[in-house]
């Protein structure tokens, strides 16, 4: 938490088999800045259901709108 509340950072990385430990501050985070990203690890595969901000992203384009 302590992250997301500081003005000089803006970009914080966490690996997503961390950040499902804590799915519910991730999901509560909904401030632009610092920017919450979820990253694969080397021991876990990547999980694009499981990644907020891309399940968030989902919501604002059509597949029209990519052409």
């Amino acid at each position: 938490r302590s992250f997301v509340a500081r003005e000089d950072v803006g970009v914080v990385l966490i690996s997503q088999v961390l950040a499902e430990l804590i799915r519910h501050a991730v999901e509560a985070h909904t401030r632009p800045l610092p920017a919450v990203l979820e990253i694969p690890s080397k021991e876990h595969p990547y999980d694009p259901a499981k990644d907020s901000v891309l399940r968030r992203a989902r919501g604002l384009f059509t597949p029209d709108d990519l052409r």
